[in-house]
């Protein structure tokens, strides 16, 4: 089974970005997640509730930088 990668719709001209694809070894119930720089370096794993929650957090500013230390 051919694994279809989509790039980030946030993709700068640098190519510093992520792919995401559906499938995995227990098919189309994983969200799987690399670096389009380096494919071959390793892929993060998730499963779909656990993504939806992640991006959840990502929308909502969880993750976002608190700005340089003082």
């Amino acid at each position: 089974m051919r694994t279809t990668w989509q790039k980030s719709s946030y993709s700068v001209a640098n190519g510093a970005c992520v792919e995401v694809a559906r499938g995995g070894s227990y098919g189309a119930s994983q969200i799987l997640v690399r670096d389009s720089k380096n494919p071959m370096g390793g892929t993060l794993t998730f499963s779909p509730s656990l993504w939806t929650a992640f991006l959840d957090d990502l929308k909502s500013g969880r993750f976002s930088s608190p700005g340089p230390a003082s």
